[in-house]
């Protein structure tokens, strides 16, 4: 059950809202139109999570609307991708933002407590793909998963991902990421027994074309039960791996 609609209930059970309150907060505009965005309300109890601010060519003080919004109708936990900092320093004078620099990424609010089935574990190929797979890994936690990080352990040296087998056999979603030519998400997914996503990044020399080399190769790979998201897109792996989960869970996240 979504986080929205339980407190809902509790309020009614409680008599702190009545049955009629309830229906009309639902009724009510699933949007708000603020000018420069139509900022989603019912994402959460659509999908189970709620909207998301893409910081990339937004103004601070149009996040700062954003953000005004979403606190005003409830949302206890914001997630902010792609900040730069001279916005973060602006949007941390009037709310208490953690900011991840190497992840670009901002949060307003708590980090919930994970309720996922399992683990999720992010792997990289090197150290340089790190900040794509911090975004990926602080998305999934802030909604609701717990995360474990493995970083460079890529094709390049091979045993130090066998190392890591007891993480990798125990987790039920990978999320694998690299650069150059991408065999990181190969080599996992011949290994693991479990989805595994695959983030090209665009991390490489001259003929990886800016990741469109990686992800290719992922596109291409023999490994079955292996999916490709677009170069460089951390947030949209984090959010697709916290997805599977909490399949057993009718996506109830904080």
């Amino acid at each position: 059950m979504n986080s929205e609609i339980r407190k809902m209930l509790e309020a009614v059970r409680s008599g702190e809202l009545s049955v009629d309150e309830a229906l009309l907060t639902i009724k009510k505009a699933p949007f708000e139109d603020i000018g420069y965005a139509k900022v989603d309300m019912h994402r959460g109890i659509r999908q189970g999570a709620p909207e998301v601010i893409y910081g990339a060519g937004k103004t601070a003080k149009q996040m700062l609307g954003i953000i005004e919004a979403m606190k005003k109708n409830g949302q206890e936990t914001i997630l902010i991708t792609r900040l730069d900092q001279e916005a973060a320093e602006c949007i941390g004078e009037c709310y208490e933002l953690d900011y991840r620099q190497e992840a670009r990424i901002g949060i307003i609010g708590k980090i919930p407590v994970p309720d996922g089935i399992g683990r999720i574990v992010v792997a990289t190929g090197g150290t340089s793909d790190i900040p794509v797979a911090e975004e990926a890994a602080l998305t999934a936690e802030v909604h609701g998963n717990e995360v474990v990080r493995l970083y460079d352990v890529g094709v390049a040296g091979l045993h130090r991902m066998l190392a890591h087998m007891d993480e990798i056999m125990s987790a039920s979603v990978i999320i694998a990421i690299a650069g150059m030519e991408g065999a990181l998400s190969s080599v996992i997914g011949g290994l693991a027994d479990c989805p595994v996503i695959a983030v090209p990044t665009s991390v490489g020399y001259g003929a990886s074309f800016h990741g469109v080399s990686a992800l290719l190769s992922m596109l291409n790979s023999c490994a079955s039960g292996v999916s490709v998201v677009n170069i460089d897109n951390g947030f949209g792996a984090g959010y697709l791996a916290g997805m599977i989960n909490h399949m057993d869970r009718g996506h109830s996240r904080s």
